[in-house]
């Protein structure tokens, strides 16, 4: 069976952003723009109720939800580093003690930094190969950075002057900021390579505290709920009135790099398991065993014939994104919907439909397919082109278009 896809050049949002409504206070990987989430809520008439989103990232839904009004929103992620970008968007503070502790970390700093025994006595993190990424006098700088942060006793408060620090952390790093992987600079940009890390940070945290008090500040009103937390979504039966969100395409190792682009902000709050982000998402843990009894397994079958290692790979993935689904499905109340926003990545020369795979699912589980958007994919940060058969130079597109899928609950 065929769910239909209707193009909608309404949803191509051309020229627009991320930014152009919410910019963001911490750039994150293959974020929804809010705009579509509006767009779709308006579109349905979802004007309050209980809001989802099992796979929350950076929190794009929670900015679209806001807009129409809804007020009650759940969002999850098993990567912390984006559960701290959501927090730090979404919990309302005292604009007063912010500006507040902005100075007092300036004056502690000062004072930590005139006493030379502070910085030797202070260690770093435990990173693993943490001189291979950074200099030394970086690596001391940071630290003293992070003890005088860890200063601050509101945890909300101190999550939002973690925002600065977590990006100075990558561009301050020998990592090529241009790229989501970690990959280190060349030998002779690593000798000019000397960056001022506190006056970073604080032009950082200027930009943070202005876009939280211009943009997310007002829209956090009192009776504003958004929680968010750290872990797997687990089902609450009958609960929610709308789905909204915006999973990964595919397994994090292959597609878009989740958990490397995450890994020093993550290492640096010392996060145990930052290194393993990548393995604990939808695909991360892989069987010898291809995914079955789906209009999916067709196409998987075809890269077996290709490549039995990536077949298995990309069975996993469904296989998590399915079971997923069912969670997510015994949480939506009668007549309420899902909204899926997704691209199709191609996987040696083989288009996966997930669009179709999502409205499958959704229909499995007791829903019925309303209409799939399908929309110009020109405003999300993410790799293009892949090289499916590891020639050098040899590229294809892997999605041009992304896809928004609406189902409703019967």
């Amino acid at each position: 069976m065929t769910y239909k896809v209707e193009r909608n050049t309404k949803y191509d949002f051309t020229g627009q952003s991320y930014s152009t409504k919410y910019p963001n206070l911490h750039r994150y990987p293959a974020t929804m723009i809010p705009q579509i989430g509006i767009e779709i809520l308006k579109e349905l008439d979802i004007k309050n109720g209980s809001m989802l989103d099992p796979y929350c990232g950076s929190g794009s839904s929670f900015a679209s939800g806001l807009e129409v009004g809804i007020n009650e929103m759940f969002g999850f992620d098993i990567n912390p580093f984006a559960v701290l970008i959501s927090k730090a968007k979404f919990t309302k503070l005292d604009l007063e003690t912010v500006n507040k502790e902005n100075q007092n970390i300036r004056n502690n700093l000062y004072e930590f930094l005139k006493i030379e025994d502070n910085l030797n006595n202070l260690k770093p993190p435990k990173i693993k190969n943490i001189e291979f990424w950074y200099s030394t006098e970086i690596i001391k700088n940071l630290t003293a950075l992070k003890h005088v942060l860890y200063q601050i006793k509101d945890e909300n408060i101190r999550r939002l002057f973690l925002i600065p620090f977590a990006e100075t952390v990558r561009e301050c790093s020998y990592t090529r900021n241009s790229e989501f992987k970690l990959f280190r600079m060349k030998p002779e940009e690593i000798s000019k390579f000397n960056p001022d890390i506190f006056g970073v940070y604080f032009s950082k945290l200027k930009k943070v505290i202005e876009t939280y008090q211009y943009v997310y500040y007002p829209k956090l009103k009192e009776n504003v709920n958004i929680s968010i937390e750290y872990k797997k979504f687990e089902p609450k039966k009958d609960y929610f009135d709308v789905v909204l969100t915006s999973p990964p395409y595919g397994d994090s190792k292959t597609t878009v790099a989740y958990g490397q682009f995450s890994n020093f902000a993550n290492e640096w709050l010392e996060i145990d398991y930052a290194r393993q982000i990548d393995n604990l998402l939808m695909g991360g843990k892989v069987e010898k065993k291809l995914y079955k009894n789906s209009l999916i397994s067709d196409y998987i079958n075809e890269i077996y014939k290709d490549n039995e290692k990536r077949s298995y790979e990309v069975s996993a993935f469904y296989r998590d994104l399915d079971a997923s689904i069912n969670k997510v499905s015994k949480s939506v109340k009668k007549n309420g919907f899902s909204v899926y926003v997704v691209g199709n990545r191609t996987v040696k020369n083989v288009m996966l439909p997930t669009d179709q795979f999502i409205a499958e699912k959704f229909e499995n589980n007791g829903f019925k397919h309303i209409i799939t958007y399908e929309r110009l994919l020109s405003n999300k940060t993410m790799p293009s082109k892949n090289s499916p058969t590891n020639i050098t130079g040899a590229k294809v597109n892997t999605m041009l278009m992304e896809y928004i899928v609406i189902c409703q609950k019967k």
